[in-house]
């Protein structure tokens, strides 16, 4: 059992390397290039036998710092996913192969994830349009957005990668998965966003009032919605309303509980769930009333009809 958990960890470990070295736009050893006209930048990188040089862009001080700190970062992340994957071996982890349901799956996810990002950070009301989105995404220079608006942006991207890596699709959906999720779209706002809440909170416009959560009694809830036998959407969206009205996190709840609960849909290869902007005030309202009382069958028969989406 012990060699289980140590294994589900260092995997997570190594999806969130993979996601971060994705996060970092050029992948080389910085270069400054002179002529009569001035000083450049370029990114120099051997593949195979032939070393290549791309251009980055003209020369500044900043710029150089910049893609210096990129390059070891990236030579840090790779060292730790060789070492993780040496440890994997050790404990006679083999990555088993994917079902061609779910490889489609992920492929259909990746192609709409940057609408999805746009989508789930309006639901967040960060003021961003989706050009916007695109170039944080691309991490292009972005004008008219806050820091930590863009924080928020990057975060998506970075949890989102986490769950659509091969090995990290083939863990189970528990509760430190979910609090894996937590931290990464709590990171650069709290310093430990994965944890269980501690402290009451309320919830605007609502008279809700969710009680703190017992860390024992969220994973026995989790588990028996993962082993019920309801058909895999079912259980997918019961994993979100769960841990949305629980307010498992002391912040960031509505955007883990979308990604918690699309790992295990996109595990079981049916599609994805994500609230369209066309549909977000709607989604509000029916989230308040499920926070206030309302049957699950409501707000469960909205996200089949709008958010749900198949291939």
């Amino acid at each position: 059992m012990e060699d289980f958990n140590q294994i589900q960890r260092l995997l997570q470990e190594k999806a969130d390397c993979q996601a971060r070295i994705n996060l970092i736009p050029y992948d080389g050893a910085p270069e400054i290039k002179e002529n009569s006209s001035g000083k450049y930048l370029y990114i120099r990188k051997r593949i195979g036998s032939r070393l290549t040089s791309k251009y980055v862009d003209v020369y500044s001080d900043e710029l150089y710092q910049l893609l210096v700190r990129n390059a070891k970062d990236l030579r840090e992340l790779k060292k730790r996913i060789r070492a993780i994957d040496k440890k994997l071996a050790s404990l006679g982890y083999v990555s088993s192969g994917l079902e061609s349901r779910v490889i489609q799956n992920l492929e259909f996810t990746r192609a709409n994830m940057k609408a999805n990002i746009y989508d789930q950070a309006v639901l967040e009301g960060v003021a961003t349009s989706f050009p916007q989105t695109e170039d944080i995404i691309e991490n292009r220079t972005v004008n008219g957005m806050t820091a930590s608006d863009i924080q928020k942006v990057l975060n998506l991207k970075h949890a989102w990668e986490f769950i659509l890596d091969n090995d990290v699709i083939q863990a189970k959906s528990d509760y430190y998965l979910l609090s894996y999720i937590g931290r990464l779209v709590n990171e650069g706002f709290f310093s430990d966003g994965g944890r269980i809440r501690g402290v009451p909170v309320s919830i605007g416009g609502s008279t809700y009032k969710p009680p703190i959560p017992i860390e024992s009694i969220v994973k026995e809830r989790i588990d028996a919605i993962l082993k019920s036998q309801k058909d895999d959407i079912d259980i997918a969206i019961e994993l979100c309303m769960y841990t949305m009205k629980t307010q498992v996190f002391i912040d960031g709840n509505k955007r883990a509980s979308v990604i918690y609960a699309n790992h295990y849909l996109i595990a079981h290869g049916q599609g994805f769930l994500v609230i369209p902007e066309n549909h977000v005030s709607e989604f509000k309202k029916k989230l308040v009333g499920y926070y206030e009382g309302e049957d699950l069958a409501v707000i469960s028969g909205f996200l089949k009809n709008y958010c749900w989406k198949t291939f």
